[in-house]
C-alpha cells in the first residue's frame, strides 16, 4: 500500500510485525526510549506528510507506559503533518472501567477516550471491547471488530463434535456472546452463576443451610395443620383470605420426595397441587431424579354424564401436560456448593456456619429445625433482614447488578476461606464438550468454579475455555493449566503473552488476530467497508 506508514509501539511488537507481513511492508522506523526519571521519549524517522499514519498498540503489564507513549506518539504524528492518524488498539486500555463502580469512582475509559481525542486521533480500530457502549466515549468513528468468526472458524475445524457441543457462559453478564456463537454455530447454549448474596455475612442465610431447615420445619408444620382441617372433598384448605399475596394456599398431601430431598424454604405448587422444592435452591443433582410414581390421587366430587364430565376431563388433561412440561424444564438445572473457588461435596462443613456459630446460638428455636406453626417469628425476621442489610446496594448507582460489572468482587469473594458461594448450572451438557465464553480472561476463579461444575456435577465431557484477551493476570494462567477439569485454554494475540509462559503451558492455544486487523487498515485505506469482518464466512 502506498502513502501508508504503521508504526509500532513497545507493547506488542511481534503483533505489528504480523500486520505488516500480511500487507507486504515493513513497520516504520521510530525511535522509542525513556530518561533516567521514567519520561517517554519519540522520535519519528520517516517522513509522514499526507499520509494515512496507522499506530499499533495494545494494552500490556505495563498498561501506563504503554498509554503513555501512544498518546507520545499521536501527538508526533499530528506535528508531522499526518493526513489521518487511525490508532489500532487490539485490547483497549481501561476497558473495564466504563461505568461508575462507586459513587466517588471514576469512568477511565472516557477518560482515555478524552486524551486519545485531544492528543489528535481520527479513527480508533478495536477489538471485542468489555463493554460496546464505550464507543459512545468517542467523538471519532470507532471500529469494533470481534473475533467471533475467527473462533467459530477454529471450533470448526480443530474441535471433533462441536455439533453436540454446548456454549457456556460463566456469568450472566457474557450472555450475550454465548448466545451469538452458539447461533452462529448453531448448537444449544447454557449459563453458570454465582449467587452471592448467599456468601458469608454480605448476604442472607440461604445457602448456608439454616433457611433450607427452617423453610422444611415450617413446610411441614403447615401441611400437617392444614390436613387435619382440610375439607372432605380433597380441595386445598384456606385459612385466610385467597387475595393475600404472601401467602402459599398449600394441599394436604404430602410433597413427593425426590431422591430424599427435603422441601427447600422457596417452594412452589404444581399444577396439580403438589408443592415441590424450587429447583434454583436444590444442591441435589435434579437430572438424577425419576418422576414421582406413587402420587396420592386427587378426591374429586362425583362425576356425573354431561357436558361438566367432559370438562372434568379436559382439566384433568390439561393438568397432566402441565405436570409433565415442568417436571422437563427442572431437570436442566443443577446447583453445587463453591468454598473458595472449588466445588465441595453436599455434606461438607460450611465455614459460613463455623464463622457465625455465636450468632446461631442465639436464635429462636424454629430456625435450628425445630417447626413452628405459623411462619418466621418476628425476631428471625429481623435478624434475616439485618444480615442482609450488609449487603451493598448497587442498584443506587443506577446499575443492574450485571456480573461483569462486579466480577473483580466475585474473583475477591472466591479468595475468602470464610465465604460459601452457590453456584447454578442451567442447561443439559452430560457427555458433551462444552465451550465456556467470555471477551477475556485475567483472575481465574470463575473459569475454574465454571469448569468444575460443568464436569463434576453436569457429568461434561471436555471443556474449553475461549476468550478474545489473554490478560493472565497473577498466576491464573498457570492454575487453570493444574486445573483437571479444563482442557483447553483459547486465546487470540491481542495481548502479548511472554514466551516462557506459553511454553510452560500445554493448554494454551493462541489464534491469530493479525489477518483480520490487516484487513481492517486495507479497507480503511482505500475507504472500502468493514461489514465483511464481522461476517462468518462458510467453510
Amino acid at each position: 500500500m502506498r502513502r501508508v506508514q504503521i508504526f509500532s509501539g513497545s507493547s506488542h511488537p511481534l503483533l505489528t510485525d504480523a500486520i505488516c507481513e500480511r500487507l507486504g511492508t515493513s513497520p516504520a522506523k521510530v525511535e522509542l526510549k525513556k530518561f533516567s526519571n521514567g519520561e517517554t521519549s519519540v522520535s519519528l524517522e520517516t517522513s509522514i506528510r499526507d499520509q494515512d499514519v496507522f499506530i499499533v498498540q495494545s494494552g500490556s503489564d505495563q498498561v501506563n507506559d504503554s498509554l503513555m507513549e501512544m498518546l507520545i506518539m499521536i501527538s508526533a504524528c499530528k506535528g508531522g503533518s499526518a493526513k489521518s492518524i487511525t490508532a489500532v488498539m487490539p485490547y483497549f486500555f481501561y476497558s473495564r472501567q466504563s461505568k461508575k463502580k462507586s459513587h466517588r469512582g471514576a469512568i477511565t475509559a472516557r477518560l482515555v477516550a478524552n486524551l486519545l481525542s485531544v492528543a489528535g486521533i481520527n479513527h480508533v480500530i478495536t477489538v471485542d471491547l468489555h463493554a460496546p457502549p464505550t464507543q459512545g466515549f468517542f467523538g471519532k468513528p470507532v471500529d469494533n471488530l470481534h473475533a467471533e468468526p475467527l473462533i467459530a472458524r477454529w471450533i470448526k475445524n480443530h474441535v471433533p463434535g462441536w455439533k453436540e457441543a454446548v456454549v457456556i457462559s460463566k456469568n450472566p453478564g457474557s450472555t450475550k456472546r454465548v448466545t451469538s456463537l452458539a447461533d452462529a454455530l448453531k448448537i444449544n447454549f447454557g449459563l453458570v452463576t454465582t449467587d452471592r448474596r448467599r456468601s458469608g455475612m454480605n448476604g442472607s442465610l440461604a445457602g448456608s443451610g439454616i433457611l433450607d431447615r427452617m423453610g422444611s420445619g415450617a413446610n411441614e408444620s403447615h401441611n400437617s395443620d392444614r390436613a387435619d382441617t382440610s375439607p372432605p372433598n380433597g380441595t386445598a384448605a384456606e385459612s385466610e383470605d385467597p387475595r393475600t399475596p404472601h401467602r402459599i394456599r398449600t394441599s394436604p398431601r404430602t410433597p413427593p420426595n425426590v431422591n430424599g430431598a427435603s422441601p427447600t424454604s422457596i417452594p412452589y405448587r404444581g399444577p396439580n397441587g403438589y408443592i415441590r422444592p424450587s429447583p434454583l435452591v436444590q444442591s441435589t443433582r435434579v437430572d438424577s431424579a425419576s418422576p414421582p410414581t406413587n402420587r396420592v390421587p386427587v378426591q374429586r366430587g362425583p362425576i356425573t354424564n354431561g357436558p361438566s364430565r367432559a370438562l372434568r376431563l379436559e382439566e384433568e388433561e390439561e393438568e397432566d401436560s402441565a405436570d409433565e412440561y415442568t417436571y422437563e424444564r427442572a431437570t436442566e438445572v443443577i446447583t453445587g456448593r463453591l468454598i473458595q473457588g472449588h466445588i465441595v461435596d453436599d455434606d461438607a462443613p460450611s465455614p459460613v456456619l463455623s464463622t457465625m456459630s455465636g450468632s446461631i446460638a442465639t436464635l429462636p428455636g424454629d430456625v435450628m429445625g425445630q417447626p413452628q406453626l405459623d411462619g418466621l417469628d418476628p425476631m428471625t425476621s429481623s435478624f434475616i433482614s439485618s444480615t442482609s442489610a450488609y449487603q451493598p446496594d448497587y442498584s443506587a448507582l443506577g446499575g443492574s447488578m450485571d456480573a461483569a460489572v462486579h466480577s473483580d468482587e466475585e474473583e475477591e469473594g472466591f479468595k475468602n476461606p470464610e465465604l460459601e458461594h452457590t453456584i447454578t448450572l442451567v442447561g443439559n451438557v452430560r457427555d458433551r464438550t462444552v465451550f465456556i465464553i467470555d471477551d477475556l480472561i485475567d483472575q481465574c476463579g470463575s473459569w475454574i468454579a465454571a469448569a468444575e461444575t460443568v464436569v463434576k456435577r453436569g457429568d461434561a465431557k471436555k471443556v474449553y475455555c475461549i476468550a478474545t484477551h489473554g490478560l493472565f493476570g497473577d498466576h491464573s494462567l498457570e492454575q487453570m493449566e493444574a486445573c483437571e477439569c479444563i482442557d483447553y485454554i483459547v486465546v487470540t494475540n491481542t495481548y502479548p503473552i511472554a514466551l516462557e509462559r506459553i511454553k510452560a503451558c500445554k493448554k494454551l492455544m493462541i489464534l491469530d488476530i493479525s489477518n483480520l486487523l490487516s484487513e481492517a487498515i486495507r479497507r480503511n485505506h482505500y475507504g472500502e467497508s468493514i461489514s465483511a469482518l464481522f461476517q462468518h464466512i462458510p467453510d
